[in-house]
């Protein structure tokens, strides 16, 4: 079993950054598919972002494009999302997940494995 632990999360102005790295605990991470979802308080967990395994095929959800990027490296068993220009309504927290086929789905019913959030808050 995959356990995966999200950190990077804080608290930023609007329009600043912050980086999520989603750290894995074993070397078949790199077979599997990695997606970022995020859920603010009263709201379900929505989509942001997916890399397949090889990295060459990503995913995001149109809220985010542009102004997220996410990225891997399977040597070191990590998964990043890079946040630039942050708004108020990024503010949720974050999770990563992995998913055995190896793509980059937004389907949250897809993946198998949960790690247990980060919070992101963006003060106005």
């Amino acid at each position: 079993q995959v356990q995966l632990a999200e950190s990077g999360g804080g608290l930023v102005q609007a329009g600043g950054s912050l980086k999520l790295s989603c750290a894995a605990s074993e070397r078949t991470f790199s077979t599997y598919g990695i997606g970022w979802f995020r859920q603010a308080p009263g709201k379900d967990r929505e989509f942001v972002a997916a890399i397949a395994w090889s990295g060459r095929l990503t995913n995001y959800a149109d809220s985010v494009k542009g102004r997220f990027t996410i990225s891997r490296d399977n040597a070191k068993n990590t998964v990043y999302l890079q946040m630039n220009s942050l708004k108020p309504e990024d503010t949720a927290v974050y999770y990563c997940a992995a998913e055995k086929v190896g793509m980059a789905t937004h389907l949250l019913s897809q993946y198998d494995y949960w790690g247990q959030g980060t919070q992101v808050t963006v003060s106005s």
